[in-house]
């Protein structure tokens, strides 16, 4: 594990000790609000991505921060998206967290020019670090990892559906369930992208792709040997925030055939 993996993880425990668990099954009334469509937000998430974004400040000074909840009081913030930056989603998978459920992670990634150089997924109840650097490869632990199918007769897909139209959600239905066996998604992106890696899902299609959840993720499986991209097969670019649609798969071969599939309903 190199030194600023070192220093991501010990920065991720810390911000979970302190601020993130003792507030897990344990919110008091007024500590959540809905910031629209059932995205909710706690008093967990603000104070964690102040938190995290003091550490990062002391690791590379100087540089943009994008934080889910700075972006959301402010999109001006999302111009720092062009340039060097860390990224950050303090709780990812707050919707679980709010529920005083699993699972919920800290999601951190340093881009530069619009492309991920660096990413860190962070589970906060098992501790679980996924740390992955560009053309360096993708680690859990400390190890590092081949990305794995789960050897499926049919292929095991998570379709994230909760950003498409009633209509839209419905032809995608109709188009890939009789190709997939359908596996229920987790609400988090701290957890579904190991789950590509890991032998658990085959493929993901999500609609809405803003850095904070995809940044680390798509990194990390592309340096594990799957691949995430754009519908089109192009890179995913954390500059291209209002852009919609990425398939993330464990295998480009199984990306190349959801791909095919999703491009013509």
């Amino acid at each position: 594990m190199s030194m600023l993996d070192r220093e991501i993880l010990a920065l991720c425990r810390d911000v979970t000790s302190r601020i993130i668990l003792p507030r897990y099954q344990n919110l008091q009334a007024g500590e959540v609000e809905d910031k629209g469509g059932n995205d909710p937000v706690t008093i967990a998430d603000r104070e964690a991505e102040i938190a995290l974004f003091e550490g990062l400040a002391k690791l590379e000074p100087g540089i943009g921060h994008v934080g889910e909840e700075g972006a959301f009081a402010d999109q001006a913030v999302m111009e720092q998206l062009r340039g060097p930056c860390w990224i950050v989603d303090p709780i990812d998978g707050t919707r679980n967290f709010a529920a005083g459920q699993p699972p919920f992670g800290i999601m951190i990634a340093r881009a530069d020019g619009g492309l991920v150089q660096s990413g860190w997924i962070f589970d906060c109840l098992t501790e679980r670090f996924c740390a992955a650097h560009r053309g360096a490869g993708a680690f859990v632990d400390g190890e590092r990892i081949t990305a794995q199918t789960t050897g499926a007769e049919v292929p095991v897909a998570a379709i994230s559906l909760i950003f498409l139209d009633d209509a839209h959600r419905q032809r995608v239905l109709d188009g890939l369930g009789p190709h997939y066996t359908l596996a229920d998604i987790p609400y988090c992106a701290a957890e579904q992208y190991p789950r590509l890696a890991l032998g658990v899902n085959d493929v993901s299609i999500f609609e809405r792709t803003l850095a904070w959840d995809h940044a680390a993720g798509t990194l990390w499986l592309e340096e594990a040997g799957g691949k995430a991209a754009r519908n089109d097969g192009s890179p995913y670019r954390v500059d291209e925030w209002d852009r919609r649609g990425l398939i993330a798969a464990a295998s480009p071969a199984i990306w190349q055939v959801m791909a095919d599939r999703l491009n013509v309903l």
